[in-house]
């Protein structure tokens, strides 16, 4: 069985991590499940009553302590318990306090090293642009400690003046640190943005375009946000009766090439003739009885990645307008891969470009049409 995904949100008290968890649930499929740890300081947990309400399929929680340093010992007990009794597509960790995520993180992957039962999947941090001060400590034990941080969400910013969120900016660059960061509209980030993509992801359509359309807009709200991130929709079609395979070589040089503060996710389903290592070296080999070509889903988030085996079928390609479209959808024509890249605001033409000079993404032998559309 694939390991459970992990998500860290964490940040200050206030900031606003409860409401973007609630956010994201309505962007999930219905039958998606979620299991959530919190962490509240004191004995009293505030909003596990208003987070059961959400769909959300199990709450455990850690009190009285900070779950990044006393509490870090209790954290396998918990994700097993949630394992076990709920059974999650996903475990979201949100812990409250100043405390910097690289303890947590490090717990993450040793616990999934050791049972293979889970997997990091990303490690994001709210900041309350009303109320930060910005960090108490700059030294470099904080920097080594922040690099774990792969995404800063931005929030209550419409609550203040242009000067007030630059100054934030100013305080997280005091860590001389690229890390990737956005605004959240009121307390929403798109959940392209903030998960990868997972098993249970990959049997919805729209999830694995992201839930991007160039038919259909990404949500109600303004379109000031939507500028946030920009989106490449990436098929690449082969020809002929025999299954075909992505070449791999290519496709990890692409993965090793992609600047972190440039490309936030990429996300895709891979035909494949063999499994590709992940970033830290494993190789899932579950589909070692498997002969032939076998389906992988990529996930690759702020310079990590993972290459898991899966029994989704690939979809067909939407949402991207090509001249070669029509033709590579014909009935001698087969999707070896459907990727969603997730851009920093200003990338995808750059990218776009890159990836349609070739080299980066290609059939394992000669052939196959390559299609690359901007979604957003």
């Amino acid at each position: 069985m694939a390991p459970i995904p992990i998500t860290i949100v964490t940040g200050f008290l206030g900031s606003g991590k409860t409401t973007l968890i609630l956010n994201l649930i309505p962007q999930l499929p219905h039958t998606y499940k979620i299991a959530l740890l919190k962490n509240e300081f004191g004995d009293v947990a505030i909003d596990s009553q208003l987070a059961s309400s959400a769909a959300i399929s199990g709450v455990q929680e850690l009190l009285n302590g900070c779950i990044c340093c006393n509490l870090v010992g209790q954290l396998g007990d918990a994700l097993e318990t949630l394992r076990k009794d709920v059974g999650p597509d996903r475990i979201i960790i949100e812990t409250s306090g100043s405390a910097f995520p690289a303890t947590l993180a490090m717990e993450v992957n040793r616990l999934g090293r050791e049972t293979g039962n889970y997997v990091l999947d990303g490690v994001v941090v709210v900041i309350g642009v009303e109320n930060w001060k910005g960090y108490d400590d700059t030294s470099y034990t904080a920097k080594m400690q922040q690099k774990y941080t792969d995404l800063i969400v931005f929030n209550k910013w419409e609550l203040v003046d242009e000067q007030r969120y630059d100054e934030c900016l100013d305080r997280v660059g005091d860590l001389e640190l690229q890390i990737a960061n956005v605004k959240s509209d009121k307390g929403r980030v798109d959940q392209s943005l903030l998960l990868g993509l997972d098993s249970a992801l990959a049997k919805d359509g729209d999830s694995v375009s992201g839930g991007y359309s160039k038919d259909k807009p990404t949500h109600e709200h303004s379109k000031d946000h939507e500028t946030e991130v920009e989106v490449l929709s990436v098929n690449l079609v082969s020809e002929g009766d025999k299954p075909k395979s992505v070449n791999l070589d290519s496709l990890e040089t692409f993965l090793l090439s992609a600047p972190k503060d440039e490309v936030y996710r990429i996300k895709a389903i891979v035909s494949a003739s063999h499994p590709m290592a992940s970033s830290s070296g494993e190789v899932d080999e579950s589909a070692g009885s498997q002969p032939g070509i076998a389906m992988y889903i990529l996930n690759w988030a702020f310079g990590r990645w993972t290459f898991t085996y899966s029994d989704t079928p690939l979809p067909a390609p939407i949402g991207v307008a090509s001249s070669t479209a029509d033709t590579a959808l014909s009935s001698t024509h087969e999707t070896i891969l459907r990727m969603t890249i997730v851009l920093a605001r200003g990338e995808a033409s750059k990218w776009k470009s890159r990836l349609e000079k070739g080299g980066l993404i290609e059939q394992e032998d000669e052939g196959g049409f390559l299609m690359v559309g901007r979604v957003i």
